[in-house]
């Protein structure tokens, strides 16, 4: 058995044993923030195994799927799945320097 190469994985079987992120709701938070604007939840996405596609609620541009990018939700206790958001890093960072209701076009 001596030389015999391991064989390819199919497309169905690639990924398989790669280590999945746990759900936002699991407890696993990434790091707690506070800002002006209130305290959240912040995880850092790496991008890679996104299938969906979010708008940055900072400059209002789709994020495409695969993307690294942060997504936040109210550290409140309050908010549910619909309060998550996902922001490009940049954008995240600069939502104290904005004006309130200001929208990028």
């Amino acid at each position: 058995m001596a030389g015999r190469r391991a064989r390819r994985p199919r497309p169905s079987e690639r990924g398989r044993g790669r280590p999945v992120a746990p759900p936002l709701g699991s407890g696993t938070i990434t790091s707690r923030e506070n800002a002006r604007d209130g305290e959240w939840n912040v995880r850092r996405v790496p991008g890679g195994n996104d299938v969906k596609t979010y708008r940055c609620p900072g400059c209002e541009q789709l994020l495409p799927s695969g993307t690294p990018h942060v997504v936040a939700w109210p550290a409140d206790g309050t908010g549910g799945v619909e309060d998550r958001r996902h922001w490009h890093l940049p954008c995240w960072n600069a939502r104290d320097r904005r004006r309130p209701g200001f929208r990028r076009h």
